[in-house]
């Protein structure tokens, strides 16, 4: 067994419109709907940027909704 998955050694960070990411094969076509985030690297290099940098996982879309919500202060 070499180590590599099935989809190769060379990954990179996307990200779609709700702000949650992914990591995708560097040879592969980014989907629809998913934007590159120029972080690139192996999958572990890749999965330290995710996990830094998602802090929140809550979509975007449910993030601006309870900002817009009186506080129960």
């Amino acid at each position: 067994m070499n180590g590599l998955t099935i989809d190769g050694d060379h990954f990179r960070v996307i990200v779609n419109e709700e702000e949650q990411y992914s990591l995708w094969p560097s040879e592969k076509t980014i989907p629809d709907g998913w934007s590159d985030t120029e972080v690139s690297g192996t999958a572990d290099e890749c999965k330290q940027w995710v996990d830094a940098n998602w802090t929140d996982m809550r979509p975007k879309s449910l993030r601006l909704r309870m900002a817009s919500l009186p506080s129960a202060d």
